[in-house]
């Protein structure tokens, strides 16, 4: 990055050179394709979570079982025992580990999950799991996951989650053939294979001894080199009487090969791991390294943060208990494994007879020496030495990193990227942190260690979403007159959770020709539409009209019962939330309605402040959205069609703009509302969900004379554009009142939401993009989100302003759009520039007000 980008700053270079690099370190193209495998999701609830199957682990889940306690045991294996599983066939654990696993099994309030993995640690106890249900199998079963995702919920956790065994740093650390002791272990005892005929055993701990002298039981030649100058008798005693060559002090400087291990050369070291004498070459075709242990304390510290540093172990340990957590065994830094079985016991819950006692003692490797870095005498190393296997970060990027100042842990994990992405520092966070501690002069705990983050092992994707995918991404809502859309041709769309009619389609048209038509039918006839989606809100109790006072920014104390008003709620940053009509049905009974996108959102906000802010108000806001069918209904004719199914006079005095009534229709009764979207006479008629579509029904039967159709989605947004109403697309989140022409709506006269910061001067600045109307020039049309630019300035950054709507319109005969436009009703009768950077194109439109059609209003009121 410093080559390609410093030295040519302000070029494309870099965008150039930025695909052959990602090619180079191996980063590969997602696939577009769906995923053929599917998953399962599925919550529990258990008293004790148990994380790690190992001694500690099974002790644990034995005695909360026996207890009653309902158990969740979970290892990432394909079988319990952790640690357990790598000793010698026939070792005295065998059996152990055989009772134990059947006595779970036969426990009703134990669940044992294995091939799982404990991947996430959250608030109030929440963990995520991944069971890895068929990853292993060669040919998969249909009808079962690949993989589950569990979402558990405890009362306690129990953390026995081991340790890692941490690599040794020396050149050519790389190589195949180099290997953690651990590992070699597993092979030979757990498999049965034996990872090498000439091994050398670079170590600082005891804990390598048990696996070299099992090595040599097996018939290897084997090397130790250990940093520590002073061996515990014992163990060089056993060591030796089985052959292996034991030379203390000494260290791997570098392990040389290609495709494997060809030697190792070796050296004495001072117990800073620095060389101080000539290296020797030793012919292998394994090096197994063992540089210490480090607790798997992730899932500990995704809850609580950071540990604490245990000089003695040098490493971070979390403490034993803490809040609903108790953490055991090699987590902890256990010394045996009788400790640890007992710390499982107690953690468990057992008070009675602990768990019989078996094998060796040593669980932990004692007498660490805590250092894991060798070099030569001056710091260097004889190659590459690598700290980070994943990220391919090198023991001489930490020294770069300390050169460039990058000296802070987080700045080192991320400038590096050491510990980053899928290792999560599993085996490269201590060592990283120990050399930056002995560049730096300091203790490795004055420099402290990063902070871990869910997953502690990558997780797909595709378990996460599990069902949740496709037509189940979301819940698919549908109103009551669903079904005769579908029947009658309608051509649906996605509106939020909704699915609506977008348009009806005559023989051959396109949804061009189909809401052209369906507009100029509104405007000439009658046309109902279904918004049975539209958000509604029940708001009842004796302060019901001072809490809607206090939401919107107009009035509604003296709303008479009988009528509804047109209402616009703020934020409480001072730009404009939703807008919509409420009617007051009695004293202390209204009905509200918000946007259909809003809906979920207004009632939360509603509920928000009434049980937080306003406490003292006795109201109960409830959502009817699913309770009442909705039909408008516009047109010139649209009084007469309902007067003649309703045989009621609905004239302006009897049924003025903004006045509801009620009405029966096919011998249901409805709600009437007189009200405009569209800017023709129109009205809104409410009927009970389950009768909806007798109603629409009953409105597309009526006379043959009142030429009544439907139309869509797509229509009613061109009505409503015609007209000049505001909708999502304008109000978004970043409008104010004063933006979208609606400041006269303000009340002067009381508080309410958003009425203090919505003066901010900011948002009174004469420049601020506001509303307008644009006409396009030419046949095509603008697009949605284009930007405005003077008629002769360059095109180029943010513009003045955007379009947020377009249409054709039937009434006007041309390309007409609403625009947010810097000192928009300034500009009235300017032409602009409307650029489509998506499409390319850029086009002039004249700037007016954006009520294109009836501006006085003389149709809707008539």
């Amino acid at each position: 990055y410093k080559t390609f980008v410093g030295p040519f700053s302000g070029t494309k270079f870099w965008m150039f050179c930025e695909a052959f690099i990602r090619k180079a370190a191996g980063m590969g193209r997602a696939s577009t394709l769906p995923d053929p495998d599917h998953y399962e999701k599925v919550n529990a609830f258990c008293d004790v979570l148990i994380v790690g199957a190992g001694p500690a682990g099974i002790a644990a889940a034995l005695s909360a079982g026996r207890k009653g306690d309902n158990v969740i045991l979970v290892e990432q294996d394909r079988a319990l025992g952790g640690s357990l599983l790598s000793e010698p066939a026939g070792a005295p654990s065998d059996d152990w580990l055989g009772q134990a696993h059947a006595e779970l099994n036969d426990l009703p309030n134990v669940r044992v999950l294995t091939r799982t993995t404990a991947f996430g640690a959250y608030d109030c106890e929440v963990f995520g799991l991944v069971e890895r249900v068929q990853d292993h199998v060669f040919a998969p079963a249909l009808g079962k996951p690949r993989q589950r995702y569990w979402i558990v919920r405890t009362n306690r956790v129990v953390l026995a989650t081991g340790a890692i065994e941490r690599p040794m740093i020396f050149a050519g650390n790389d190589v195949p053939g180099v290997m953690l002791t651990s590992g070699v272990r597993s092979y030979l005892n757990r498999y049965a294979v034996l990872a090498g005929e000439r091994i050398v055993v670079a170590t600082n701990n005891d804990s390598a001894y048990t696996t070299a002298i099992e090595l040599a039981n097996a018939d290897a030649n084997v090397t130790i080199c250990d940093l520590r100058h002073e061996i515990p008798a014992q163990l060089g005693e056993i060591a030796e009487n089985v052959g292996i060559d034991l030379r203390p002090g000494h260290a791997v400087l570098k392990a040389v090969g290609g495709k494997g291990v060809k030697a190792a050369f070796i050296a004495p070291v001072t117990p800073e791991g620095k060389a101080t004498g000539k290296s020797a070459r030793i012919a292998c075709d394994l090096v197994a390294a063992s540089g210490g242990w480090a607790p798997t304390l992730h899932l500990w510290s995704q809850r609580f943060g950071k540990p604490l540093y245990a000089k003695e172990l040098d490493a971070f340990l979390p403490p034993a208990e803490k809040g609903a957590f108790t953490c055991v065994g090699s987590l902890i830094g256990s010394p045996s494994l009788r400790e640890s079985l007992s710390q499982g016991h107690r953690a468990g819950g057992g008070t009675g007879k602990e768990p019989a006692l078996f094998g060796r003692a040593d669980f932990w490797g004692r007498n660490l020496m805590p250092v894991a870095v060798i070099t030569e005498a001056d710091g260097s190393t004889p190659g590459k030495a690598f700290v980070d296997f994943q990220h391919d970060v090198k023991l001489a990027d930490i020294d770069q990193a300390h050169l460039e100042g990058y000296v802070a842990v987080e700045h080192l994990k991320r400038y590096t990227t050491s510990g980053m992405a899928a290792d999560q520092g599993k085996t490269s966070n201590l060592n990283a942190l120990a050399r930056m501690a002995e560049l730096r002069g300091l203790t490795i705990p004055s420099v402290g260690t990063t902070t871990f983050r869910p997953p502690y092992t990558p997780v797909t994707v595709g378990t996460i979403v599990g069902h949740d995918h496709g037509l189940n991404f979301r819940p698919t809502r549908l109103s009551t007159i669903h079904g005769w859309h579908e029947e009658n041709g309608a051509e649906m769309i996605d509106a939020g959770m909704w699915l609506r009619p977008w348009y009806y389609p005559a023989m051959g048209e396109n949804i061009n020709d189909a809401y052209v038509r369906e507009a100029a039918h509104v405007r000439e006839h009658v046309g109902i539409v279904d918004v049975s989606t539209l958000g509604k809100i029940a708001v009842q109790g004796p302060d019901a009209a001072e809490f809607l006072n206090r939401v919107y920014v107009n009035g509604f104390k003296t709303l008479p019962v009988g009528k509804l008003r047109y209402g616009v709620m703020l934020r409480e940053d001072g730009f404009v939330f939703d807008d919509g009509a409420t009617a007051r049905l009695g004293d202390n009974d209204y009905f509200m309605t918000t946007t259909t996108a809003n809906a979920a959102k207004v009632l939360a906000r509603a509920e928000y402040l009434l049980q937080t802010t306003w406490r003292d108000l006795k109201v109960h806001v409830t959502s009817v959205t699913d309770q009442w069918a909705a039909i408008a209904i516009a047109g010139p004719k649209s009084r007469s069609v309902l007067c003649d199914l309703t045989g009621t006079d609905l004239g302006n005095d009897t049924l003025p703009n903004n006045h509801f009534t009620h009405v029966k229709i096919a011998g249901v009764a409805c709600r009437l509302h007189r009200m405009s979207y569209s800017g023709e006479l129109a009205y809104e008629l409410y009927a009970p969900a389950k009768r909806g579509r007798t109603i629409w029904e009953t409105l597309i039967a009526v006379d043959a004379s009142y030429q009544l159709k439907p139309y869509g989605l797509e229509a009613m947004g061109t009505l409503r554009i015609e007209k000049g109403h505001i909708a999502g697309s304008e109000i978004e989140g970043r409008t104010t009142l004063k933006d979208l022409g609606l400041e006269g709506l303000a009340s002067g006269k009381k508080p309410f939401v958003g009425s203090v910061l919505r003066k901010r001067p900011v948002l009174e600045d004469a420049m601020r993009p506001s509303l307008v109307g644009l006409e396009i020039a030419g046949d095509i049309g603008a697009r949605a989100g284009s930007l405005l630019y003077g008629l002769n300035a360059p095109a180029k950054g943010h513009g003045e302003g955007w379009v947020s709507a377009v249409t054709y319109s039937p009434s006007l005969k041309k390309n007409i759009a609403l625009a947010l436009l810097s000192r928009g009703p300034q500009r009235f009768g300017e032409t602009i520039q409307v650029v489509d950077f998506v499409g390319n194109q850029r086009m002039k439109a004249k700037v007016v007000s954006h009520h294109f059609f009836d501006p006085e209003g003389h149709r809707q009121n008539g």
